[in-house]
């Protein structure tokens, strides 16, 4: 169950020290964390050490969260960059195959695996930060807003990003509506 409450009192808690609070903050947010790093990094390994990475970061940071401030959306801008931070060393450019952590509607049966493999392949083709964005805020419902403030880019950048993604997405899948 995910309450601010609940999760108000994990914070308060792990801010004093007590490591089994920041647990149980690890495991209300774990899967949107996982998520997130997944959606720009794109490969299973590298998203489950941005995760890590990330919840290290945070831990280490506790004393600056702001309470005033939703835990998750601190946390998911910590993820972000640490996703980030990955995609700049390593310079992935390969898209790996979409997996099971996918939106239902992506992973729905009815679909082709042609389908999979081309919106893949589409996804693989736009830069991390477009990509990053298109998903933050297509399949994870972040907000303009929030995806700024998670990648560390101006509102208008994420909403020119989302545009031109989506531009690029439907040139390259055009002939699949057409069909």
């Amino acid at each position: 169950m995910r309450t601010s409450a609940t999760e108000r009192e994990l914070v308060a808690a792990a801010q004093r020290g007590d490591q089994s609070a920041f647990a149980g903050l690890v495991a209300l947010h774990q899967r949107k964390a996982y998520a997130i790093a997944r959606a720009i990094v794109y490969v299973h390994e590298d998203a489950e050490d941005a995760v890590q990475e990330a919840f290290l970061r945070a831990y280490q940071a506790l004393g600056k969260f702001r309470p005033e401030e939703p835990f998750g959306a601190w946390l998911s801008r910590i993820v972000a960059n640490a996703a980030l931070d990955i995609t700049r060393r390593k310079k992935i450019r390969k898209a790996d195959e979409l997996s099971e952590f996918m939106p239902d509607r992506f992973s729905d049966p009815g679909e082709s695996e042609e389908l999979r493999r081309r919106l893949s392949s589409a996804l693989g083709g736009l830069g991390d930060r477009p990509r990053a964005v298109i998903v933050l805020h297509d399949v994870e419902g972040f907000t303009h807003v929030e995806i700024a403030r998670m990648l560390g880019i101006p509102e208008g950048t994420a909403r020119s990003d989302l545009h031109h993604a989506r531009r690029q997405l439907r040139k390259v899948l055009v002939d699949l509506r057409e069909g």
